[in-house]
């Protein structure tokens, strides 16, 4: 029970601690700001009690005119952390600066009791607060001068007494103190920023290598109405379209260009949501109609190669996951099984319930792959190959799927032969979490 009592009261004064050292601190503060801010509030909260200790000291030793110094100089402290509070932060500065620095000078010409070493600390604050290099310049010039008169020329006021030279020690090794605070705490404000930097090139690396992948979506979703429009266009150059099927042909050609704004919306919608990185937002959706729209994308090149689908996806099923991020890893994975099958082969697309999962099977007769290619498939290394037909891809295609499958909670499998095909396995969560359920369907 003492224990928890010590550990009570410790909680109390740090979090007290840490209230008066970032008073005057909100969000949205720039970072240098934020660190001087704080570090005027660490000079002046340690002087608050010594400078009023010395005031009562001095009135207690009858030197009235010095106490109420030392007293101005309490109340200066006090007015910087009241300034900040009010966000009054150049006030705070300048008051602080002016009113230490009158103080200072005066009793230490005619007190001769060590103050103007706090000078020094002055010039620390002076060059540390402000970025204007002629105030800068001016103030510590200044000072510094006032700091050899008070050395080396010593005045004395008719009726002041100077104080002990214990006094002047003790003044000395606080003023003397008060620099170490301030470049500690500038010390770790370096290592804070610098820790900031590193985290902020991390970020960059990172969005570039989304922004990479945005790339890698609009060019596999781009590439294939493209292609095909080539390849209509070319056959109505060369005459290979009797008439009568021009007006279908005209059909056709309309359905991609559709097919092709549709594509071009869906990812700047999705590349919107995904600027500052690419996130999953899960919802429950059911998995046979988006097979079907990603299966109409690929229907042109279906006729082309002459590929039949063998679809057994029940109606039933359904998916937790985000639908944009499984629109891509399914165009992704049809895409390869259309790529690397030979003209009249087959393609199979399955969906199993597998205890909280549901496992969706892309399976072609095509080329296959080595056990090399395989372990290669989801790097940066892979080196893209080419279709039946010479079809090329990214390479990154796959990288971008296995992300996804990752974000959305599921994983990829593969099994691939040479000359007997490939089979790509996406399992994916088949219903939310229990506590978000209730918020899928409100």
């Amino acid at each position: 029970m003492l224990n928890d009592l010590r550990r009570t009261v410790n909680e109390k004064i740090v979090n007290l601690w840490n209230a008066i050292v970032n008073v005057g601190v909100h969000p949205g503060m720039p970072f240098m700001e934020v660190r001087r801010t704080k570090m005027l509030n660490l000079l002046a909260l340690p002087c608050i009690p010594c400078m009023f200790f010395f005031c009562l000291l001095n009135c207690y030793q009858g030197r009235y005119l010095l106490s109420g110094l030392n007293l101005a100089t309490t109340l200066g402290a006090l007015g910087v952390l009241y300034l900040h509070y009010n966000r009054k932060y150049l006030t705070a500065r300048l008051s602080l600066i002016v009113t230490s620095a009158i103080v200072y000078t005066f009793t230490g010409f005619f007190y001769h009791n060590g103050s103007e070493y706090f000078l020094i600390n002055i010039v620390i604050v002076v060059v540390l607060v402000y970025d204007n290099w002629w105030v800068v310049g001016l103030s510590c010039l200044f000072l510094i001068t006032v700091f050899l008169g008070i050395v080396y020329f010593p005045q004395h006021l008719d009726g002041v007494v100077p104080v002990p030279k214990e006094r002047l020690w003790l003044n000395a090794t606080i003023s003397l103190a008060f620099p170490v605070i301030g470049l500690t705490f500038f010390k770790i404000i370096h290592s804070d920023y610098q820790q900031q930097i590193e985290d902020s090139r991390a970020n960059l690396i990172n969005m570039n290598k989304d922004k990479e992948k945005l790339f890698s979506i609009v060019a596999h979703d781009v590439r294939s109405p493209l292609a095909t429009l080539e390849v209509l266009l070319d056959m109505f150059l060369k005459g290979e379209y009797p008439e009568k099927d021009m007006k279908e042909a005209a059909q056709v050609l309309h359905e991609k260009v559709a097919q092709l704004g549709g594509s071009l919306d869906n990812i700047l919608r999705w590349s919107s949501r995904s600027m500052k990185g690419i996130h999953a937002n899960p919802t429950l959706f059911p998995l046979l109609p988006l097979v079907t729209d990603v299966l109409y994308f690929f229907r042109l090149q279906l006729m082309q190669k002459n590929i039949a689908i063998h679809m057994k996806v029940d109606e039933n099923v359904v998916l937790y996951a985000d639908r944009d991020h499984v629109s891509v890893i399914l165009r992704n994975f049809i895409s390869n099984a259309l790529k690397f099958s030979y003209a009249g082969g087959d393609v199979r697309i399955t969906a199993r319930l597998e205890s909280d999962q549901v496992a969706i099977t892309i399976t072609d007769d095509g080329k296959g792959m080595t056990p090399k290619q395989v372990g290669e498939l989801f790097s940066y290394s892979n080196h893209p190959e080419y279709g039946t037909n010479g079809e090329r891809g990214t390479g990154l295609g796959l990288v971008l799927c296995r992300e996804f499958a990752v974000q959305n909670g599921g994983r990829i499998d593969v099994e691939s032969m040479m000359g007997k095909g490939t089979s790509f396995t996406i399992l994916l969560p088949a219903v939310a979490p229990a506590d978000d359920e209730d918020d899928c369907f409100n």
